[in-house]
Formats: structure tokens, sequence, C-alpha cells
């Protein structure tokens, strides 16, 4: 197909004798399969909220999250890949992508990524995301697809959510907990693995090289497992591996199986 590396705009067209031509365009993304990928919601972890996230765009308003443009900019400049993941419905496709173009925070907008929606109906789409709020089963089941393209190698290296579902699904693609983190309206972003620890974009944007290292840069290869090589990994010792016929047989003396 002569696709070149990162966004290629491909167009579909059907022609029929009553209506004419009717054309539908899209974007195929080339990636190479050694790639590092970040996640990102959109209602809630972009925009402010989710049910406003869907309404005060279309009517011009903006909602984004302070500082998001930013970070998300600052990731992509250290190598990682953007990928957008929402439980939208794929009626919203053009909305969707004309306001992640929108979004300019100072001289700074969101990077180019590929936006993966939910192909249900809009009604369908809305109760789940908003009523239901289970959108993690659209988007486990996405992933999965995605994470299938990668060979054996797991192409996800973080995740941003507004909601233990986001966490939920992050995980089961095998996100880290240490690279999971939810916001919520007021801007405070939360890291899974110490639900206590608080900070925000704009902070986080500060310590960007620190959480996202860049790729490359003096032989970083996020592939590299450091804390089996780290004090605590190298000197600990291992668990003595207990004989299940052993077990049982304790277990039998001192009469806690029958």
């Amino acid at each position: 197909m002569k696709l070149k590396k990162g966004s290629n705009e491909i167009e579909f067209s059907v022609t029929t004798a009553f209506q004419g031509t009717t054309r539908c365009k899209c974007h195929i993304y080339l990636w190479h399969h050694t790639d590092k990928v970040v996640i990102s919601d959109i209602d809630g972890t972009i925009t402010k909220s989710d049910v406003l996230g869907h309404i005060l765009p279309v009517i011009g308003r903006d909602w984004a999250q302070s500082g998001v443009a930013q970070l998300f900019t600052k990731i992509h400049n250290n190598g990682y890949q953007i990928m957008y993941l929402s439980a939208r419905a794929i009626g919203q496709a053009s909305i969707t992508k004309d306001y992640l173009q929108s979004v300019k925070q100072g001289d700074v907008c969101l990077p180019d990524g590929p936006i993966f929606l939910n192909p249900d109906s809009l009604i369908h789409a809305f109760r789940r995301e908003v009523i239901d709020r289970n959108p993690e089963e659209f988007k486990i089941r996405c992933l999965k697809d995605i994470q299938s393209l990668f060979e054996e190698k797991n192409p996800f290296f973080a995740g941003y959510g507004n909601r233990p579902n986001d966490a939920y699904a992050y995980r089961a693609v095998g996100i880290p907990v240490s690279r999971i983190f939810t916001i919520n309206p007021a801007g405070e972003l939360r890291h899974e693995l110490t639900q206590n620890f608080q900070t925000s974009y704009t902070e986080q944007d500060a310590m960007v090289d620190l959480v996202f290292p860049p790729v490359g840069k003096d032989g970083f290869d996020p592939e590299f497992k450091i804390q089996e090589f780290s004090s605590f990994g190298f000197w600990r010792e291992g668990f003595q591996e207990i004989d299940s016929e052993f077990l049982d047989m304790f277990l039998e003396k001192d009469g806690y199986k029958k």
C-alpha cells in the first residue's frame, strides 16, 4: 500500500446509479512493532467530565483539562505514540476528531494519533458510557485486538483515564499499575498504585522525563525490566518452592485436610 510512517489518509468511494458517488475518508497509522503506546480516554480525561464532555465542545465551549495538551505533546516528543480510546459511538467520529484537533492550550495542540471508538449506535454507546458505566467491555476487546498486531510484545506503556473502569481495562492488557493514572473533574491526577499520591497534568509535565524517559536516549529501552536489577530486586531472596505432596502430608498431619 506504500504507507509512510505515521498517519496516512485513505478514501473509500461508493458509486450508485441513483445517489451518485459517496466518499468516506479515514486514516491508517503505520507504526514500528517496537513502538510504545500511551493510551488516553477522552471524556473525563481530556475533557473535564463525561456528560458535559459530549455537549459543551459542540457549542464551542472549551472543556479540556488544564495542561493536557502540553503533557501529551511532551510524551509524544519523548518517542511514545499517543492513542485515543473512547466508548463514544462510531457515528461521533467526525465530531470527536474535530474536537481533539481543536484543543489548543497556549501554542500547543494535542499530538496526532489514532482514535478508536465504539462501533455501536449512538444511543447504545451513550447509555453504556454514561448510564450503565461499563465501557471497559468494549475497551478491553479493542485493546486486545490492537495488542495482537504487535507480535509477542506488549505495545502499551501507560494509560490515562478517569474511572476505575479505565484502570481495569488497562490492567487487562498488561499495563503495570505503576503507569496507570486517573484524573477527576477537578484536575487531580491520581496514581493507580498509590491512591494517596495526588498531582496534576501540569505537575507531571514538569517531571515527564522521569515518568516517560526519552526512548533511545542514553540507551533507554522501555522493555528493560529495571526492577530486576535494582538493589532490592538483585539482592532479595526468592521464595522457596514447596512440594505439593509435602504440603498435603503436612495438612493431613495437622488435621487441616480431611
